[in-house]
């Protein structure tokens, strides 16, 4: 059945804001639960050491107001798998790298939890805990994620014998460069970075009469949050109840089941008392996972006339303590080509871990970083060959009739036609008058030097997976649509009621979103990998298609007409063509659903469907960026002051949605370029901790974005969409790196690492001059 052509390109307000401008949004937080119990955890301030004992249990235990203070041995609860890509490395799921979800005989890092104080108050919790002193023997530390790496290092798991968690190759004995004319080289670094959600990790478990349990949690997969507890707390799933409520941003750090999640699950089944969980800001910054964290060497090989011939690369991923994130090194190496031709691309890795919290997805998981590396290695071999780094890229993009594309590194690309996006970004940047400018500054001697960076990038969305939906029309026309995904913000409740309007014929009012709460909603895989819309909203569109299907069949009878007959539903109802007096509409025909009498033969009750929908393959967004900056070459402070994104996201449903999702990744990626890092000191010790020490901008750091898109549908999904929820995070970092590069190329800076800090922007300034 074809889609509406009237369901695309319609610029919706979002359905959720009214709420949450009224100061009306549901956070964890806000949610009144009855007698509860604070969970106040006592967490390391040893970066690596060996656990003996506990001081202060017993005085914490008898602080007015506090229920129990527990320890790893109190609890009993299983430990945490790692990644399974650790799998071949460590030998079984529950090898050595399994993680205590309260540390027992080891601790790994600052801020790692060892026991949790509960309470009648936050405040008493909190003064009970202070109390808490694990007694920690000091071992030795390593954060050098290639030092850890290295022999003799410090070992965290001595069962393993090394730090190294995982490793992969792909034709690592070939010379990719053998016929190469001219290389470049560069030892990238992909800093560290802290996802600072707005709502800090929280959580609430509610035990109930009959072995049951409500948990409210702001977490990206209620789904799978309920099966993991449920194990915890040795019931069946289905009596388990988990809400998601107005979860405030999760960036791919709220997808795990956190060790404090576990915990405060067996304190409430062991207390028989509901108990809530919300980290502070501090407690975030040193244990919400961290993302990025790639030092990265490539080397690239290219002919006098600028066709790159090959690639080698090694990725080093920091793990953190515990490997959950292995899998992030592979997803990098699986995109290295990015949307060039490179014949030849020899690459390994390895996931490593260190006396540091643990690094997990954060937007983009794995595909900012293989951006970044490739197109710092363009730029490279561009300077190398004296070209124009836009030729180069012109000259090694593969063509939009190549499509679908098998890379060098073995992933197959769906659609694309990225010279396209690249021009239209080209054109809106005006570059001929920005290279005008910026010569005509270097040759006054300004102070303010103009750079001009440009990114052209593919991604991996949606990694072949399925998704839940529903769709029912209720007597009074209304409809109710059911889905498995999650949102935090990114305007779902609006997009699905979109489709299921457009599909059905109803008003954008009359139908109703119910998602993130697994006991209104079957199933579902929540929302992760720019999935949303292309899989959750595929089975929205195949179920209403079924009910419209249903719809029409019954109309069919009642109306005593072909089907063929009947006009596609709109205003609420279905029409005889040509005769639009004789209609029927979706109360009508809901009531007759419900009456068994006047059902045709064979047809079931109700106007409802439900099922799944599974994407089969990957879909790869792409787009391409440019970026201009002012670099004071007095201090080194670099500022941004236009960027341009045209970003690729397929057919596009509602324009307003995908511009906000561009927005919030551009300030993400832009944020990484200029100041986000998570630093530690020589002995392991955070020193960015607090938002007083980790840079986040304003609003009022970054200029009005210049937004267009390219449409380059896919036909992996009947809505012919991808992902874009972490497109701009992906394309806009390079972009931003290489126009401070660009501004001071004449100088002799070929590589800053980020972030372009003003003190690491002079100090390249200066060693350049010297």
């Amino acid at each position: 059945m074809p889609l509406p052509p009237s369901m695309f390109g319609v610029p919706a307000l979002r359905s959720e804001d009214p709420r949450f401008l009224r100061g009306e949004g549901r956070y964890l937080e806000n949610i009144p639960i009855h007698d509860a119990l604070r969970a106040v955890f006592v967490r390391s301030i040893m970066p690596h050491g060996r656990v003996s004992g506990m001081e202060g249990l017993e005085e914490a235990r008898s602080m007015p107001g506090v229920a129990a203070v527990f320890t790893a041995d109190d609890l009993r609860i299983a430990p945490q798998a790692p990644s399974g890509n650790v799998e071949g490395a460590s030998g079984t799921l529950e090898g050595p790298f399994a993680r205590e979800v309260l540390a027992r005989d080891v601790v790994r890092y600052v801020g790692e939890p060892v026991a949790v104080v509960i309470a009648d108050s936050l405040a008493r919790g909190q003064d009970a805990a202070e109390l808490v002193w694990p007694l920690v023997e000091p071992l030795a530390t390593v954060t050098d994620v290639e030092v850890a790496g290295a022999d003799g290092a410090p070992v965290l798991f001595p069962a393993h014998g090394s730090n190294v968690a995982h490793t992969f190759e792909q034709d690592w004995e070939t010379d990719p460069l053998a016929d190469a004319d001219v290389t470049a080289s560069a030892r990238i670094v992909q800093q560290r970075l802290a996802p600072v959600p707005m709502e800090t990790n929280a959580i609430a478990v509610v035990p109930e009469e009959g072995g049951r349990y409500t948990i409210w949690a702001s977490t990206q997969v209620p789904f799978d949050l309920r099966g993991d507890l449920a194990e915890i707390l040795e019931v069946d799933k289905k009596r388990v109840r988990v809400v998601a409520p107005d979860v405030g941003g999760g960036f791919g750090a709220k997808l795990i089941v956190y060790p404090e999640f576990a915990v405060v699950a067996a304190a409430a089944k062991a207390l028989a008392r509901p108990v809530r969980w919300a980290e502070t800001r501090s407690e975030s910054m040193v244990n919400l996972n961290h993302g990025r964290a790639q030092v990265q060497r490539v080397e690239i090989g290219a002919k006098r006339d600028g066709t790159v011939v090959g690639m080698r690369v090694e990725i080093i991923g920091d793990m953190g303590a515990y490997p959950i994130g292995a899998f992030l090194p592979t997803t990098t190496q699986e995109m290295l080509a990015g949307v060039y031709t490179i014949p030849r691309i020899a690459s390994r890795g390895r996931s490593v871990v260190t006396n540091t919290t643990p690094v997990a997805a954060y937007r983009g998981a794995g595909r900012p970083e293989a951006t970044a590396l490739v197109e710092r290695a363009m730029d490279l071999i561009a300077a190398e060959l004296a070209m124009d780094p836009v030729d180069v890229r012109r000259k090694n993009m593969i063509p939009a009739d190549a499509f679908p594309y098998t890379t060098a590194s073995g992933t197959t690309y769906d659609t694309g036609d990225y010279l396209r996006s690249l021009d239209e970004a080209l054109r809106i940047a005006g570059v001929p008058e920005l290279r005008a400018d910026q010569a005509a500054r270097r040759q006054r001697g300004d102070h303010l030097l103009l750079g001009v960076g440009v990114c052209t990038y593919v991604e991996i969305t949606a990694f072949a997976s399925k998704e839940f939906g529903s769709v029912r029309v209720g007597a009074d026309g209304a409809v109710t649509v059911l889905t498995g995904i999650s949102p935090q913000g990114q305007g779902h409740e609006t997009a699905i009621a979109q489709i299921a309007a457009a599909i059905l014929g109803v008003a954008f009012e009359a139908v109703r979103v119910v998602h993130s709460d697994s006991a209104a909603v079957p199933r579902g895989a929540g929302t992760w990998g720019s999935r949303s819309l292309q899989v959750g909203g595929s089975a929205v569109v195949e179920q209403a298609q079924a009910v419209v299907a249903k719809a029409r069949a019954l109309a069919s009878h009642l109306l005593e007409v072909d089907e063929a007959d009947l006009t596609e539903p709109s205003d609420g109802r279905f029409e005889v063509a040509g005769a639009p007096e004789r209609a029927i509409t979706w109360a009508d025909l809901a009531a007759a659903a419900d009456d068994p009498s006047r059902l045709p033969d064979g047809m079931s009750p109700g106007l409802t469907a439900s099922g799944q929908f599974r994407e089969l393959e990957s879909t790869f967004p792409f787009g391409a960026h440019v970026a201009v900056v002012e670099v004071d070459v007095q201090t080194g402070d670099a500022r941004l002051v236009r960027h341009i994104a045209v970003d690729d996201c397929g057919r596009i449903l509602n324009p307003m949605l995908v511009d906000g999702q561009v927005h919030g990744g551009l300030a993400q990626g832009i944020a990484q370029a200029l100041y986000e890092e998570v630093r530690y000191d020589e002995t392991g010790n955070p020193v960015s901790g607090t938002l007083a020490t980790y840079g986040i901008p304003a609003a009022s750091e970054l200029p009005w974005f210049e937004i267009a898109h390219t449409e380059t549908p896919t036909p992996l999904n009947p809505l012919g969409a991808k992902g874009v929820g972490e497109a701009a995070t992906i394309g806009s970092t390079p972009a931003v790196q290489s126009a401070v590069i660009d501004a001071l190329s004449h100088l002799g800076v070929r590589h800053i690492d980020l972030p372009l800090s003003p003190e690491r922007v002079w100090r390249a300034i200066r060693d350049a001059r010297a």
